[in-house]
């Protein structure tokens, strides 16, 4: 019996894996939904804004799966590339259906033409369906790219070639999971065994690559009497339970870490290719292991680069190493570790005041009362920052964002996919009131499909890293501040429960309710505006921009706002 290339497809996703499309219909969409409908093992979910579908999709392959997105011709598929570059620079599988224009309209500048080669820097597989012997082949390996070297696929196609019937001598190959362990050969693994053996201060430092080894990279911590630190991506696998751990560096992260990678002498980076240079400066000798060889040493000078899966390297490699005796330099970190903690512990004991919630206090609130196998998204600003500090990880809990892309308005749509595709598991999603505000539509999404989304907004009416970037710079914020709706109002409008708070004496029950509540919730919740984050060391020339920075707004009629700003962050002198 004869198929259609829509009906192709469909068996073809299907076969693969996927179970959800995101999508807004349409056009050369059309033919392709219709055929999921009639199929019926995908389910097509109406997004609002391609872009928050790509999103969805991005966190159902973080979370295991295969995510799939589509965008019709023209506007439809350019909405996806953000959310792609996002899904590509994390690793994530994703394959996406850019449809276009008819084949005869091509070169005429046509309604609705573009150039579906926008794709290729979010993608490793980028190709152009348009006769039907193609279809399956190119939907194959798009399928075959996403899966195996975990990105983005990007298979297009004219939507006038979907009701062709597939040729009788078409290619339609299946998508194989191949299962390989890679592991350095064992003359690099003595290489190592010899460095990590002679040194006085080790320090490992790990990122996502870890997931799969936390119990390895434990065991490795305790022959070396070794400090660990991790990434923020690592921070879920290697922070829970950790005797060694001393947390994370960059703007996020504390001293204990950033000290530990400055006095090492030598530096074991596991799975990661952490991206923040000047928080990798060091005159320690560096090895890096990661799966994929062409990015060892993009971001520090490494000594030694392994290819190969962190587990199976580090299975092969601990039989290699005796357990070294002196741990002055581990009881060292650790002391600062706890200092770490102790600080962050202070800054979240203060509710703040009516309207002004502390975003300290409520982040470790939201952790305290979450489900301890909770997924979470974080949108990019200050909110990644709270969330990175705040949430404490359980060894079964999930933390997502844009953490190698920066962009704003994730969590929200991230959210969707992980609430559609985490078996049941709470989703979280810590939003900023500037990245909310993006992808807003997107509200009627949940509240259309009542999809248990627990939402918070940290509402402090401005772009808050933006105006810290600013005033580091030495210039006086500009154009950050936010006249917000009441975003409660708005999420009740499209059937989500909504509450607004801004008594931190009332956010305990109002997240309490929020997380035994069945369907979706939002909680506007105001926050302080001028709560910042203090990085590991602040130099002295940092210290004088911002003393200028605040001296300019002085001097322009702003001084009720710099002496805010002063009030809210005095508590954090203790940390200078």
């Amino acid at each position: 019996m004869s198929r259609t290339i829509a009906e192709t497809i469909v068996d073809m996703l299907a076969d693969a894996g996927v179970k959800r499309l995101y999508a807004v219909t349409g056009d050369s969409l059309n033919l392709l939904n219709d055929a999921i409908r009639r199929d019926g093992r995908i389910d097509w979910i109406h997004v609002r804004h391609e872009e928050a579908g790509a999103y969805a999709a991005m966190a159902e392959g973080i979370l295991g799966g295969i995510g799939c997105c589509a965008g019709s011709s023209g506007p439809g598929h350019v909405h996806l590339i953000n959310g792609l570059y996002d899904a590509h620079r994390w690793g994530a599988p994703v394959i996406a259906l850019p449809s276009t224009i008819d084949r005869a309209d091509y070169g005429m500048e046509s309604f609705q033409e573009t150039d579906l080669g926008m794709f290729d820097g979010c993608s490793w597989y980028n190709e152009l369906a348009q006769i039907p012997e193609q279809a399956p082949r190119m939907l194959q390996q798009a399928l075959q790219n996403a899966i195996t070297r975990k990105g983005v696929g990007v298979f297009g196609y004219s939507g006038d070639i979907l009701p062709l019937d597939l040729p009788e001598n078409a290619i339609a190959s299946p998508v194989y999971r191949p299962q390989t362990v890679l592991r350095p050969d064992d003359g690099a693994l003595d290489d190592l065994a010899k460095m990590l053996s002679g040194a006085k201060r080790p320090f490992i430092y790990g990122g996502m690559g870890c997931d799969a080894a936390r119990d390895q990279v434990r065991e490795l911590a305790r022959r070396l009497n070794a400090p660990v630190g991790w990434t923020l991506k690592g921070k879920m696998a290697l922070e829970h339970d950790n005797p060694n751990g001393v947390g994370m560096t960059g703007f996020i992260g504390g001293r204990a870490c950033a000290d530990a990678i400055a006095g090492a002498d030598v530096v074991l980076l596991l799975g990661t290719d952490f991206p923040w240079k000047d928080f990798l400066q060091t005159d320690a000798r560096i090895a890096q292991v990661l799966t994929h060889g062409e990015r060892l040493g993009r971001r520090t000078h490494v000594e030694m680069g392994l290819v190969g899966d962190v587990r199976a390297t580090l299975d092969a490699l601990l039989p290699r190493l005796e357990t070294r005796a002196d741990d002055s330099f581990l009881q060292d970190r650790l002391k600062a570790a706890k200092d770490d903690r102790d600080n962050m512990a202070y800054h979240a004991q203060k509710p703040g005041k009516k309207g002004e919630i502390s975003p300290e206090y409520l982040t470790a609130a939201i952790s305290r009362l979450a489900d301890d196998d909770a997924i979470f998204t974080a949108d990019t600003g200050m909110t990644t920052v709270w969330a990175a500090r705040y949430l404490e990880s359980t060894g079964k809990r999930r933390f997502m964002g844009s953490f190698s892309h920066g962009s704003m308005a994730n969590a929200m749509p991230q959210a969707i996919g992980a609430a559609l595709a985490g078996d049941g598991r709470q989703s979280i999603a810590l939003c900023g009131d500037g990245g909310i505000s993006m992808l807003l539509g997107d509200l009627a999404t949940i509240g259309q499909y009542q999809l248990p989304v627990k939402m918070v907004v940290y509402n402090n009416s401005s772009l808050g890293m933006v105006e810290i970037e600013m005033q580091l710079a030495g210039i006086p914020n500009f154009q950050t501040e936010m006249t917000n709706p009441d975003f409660a109002a708005i999420a009740e409008a499209c059937g989500i429960r909504g509450v607004q708070v801004d008594d931190p004496e009332k956010l305990d029950d109002a997240l309490e309710m929020a997380m035994n509540h069945e369907g979706p919730v939002l909680l506007d919740v105001k926050t302080d505006r001028y709560a910042v984050a203090m990085p590991p060391h602040t130099s002295p020339e940092q210290l004088g921009k911002y003393a200028l920075s605040e001296a300019k707004m002085v001097l322009n009629g702003r001084g009720t706002e710099v002496i805010e700003q002063l009030k809210t962050n005095f508590k954090y002198l203790r940390d200078l």
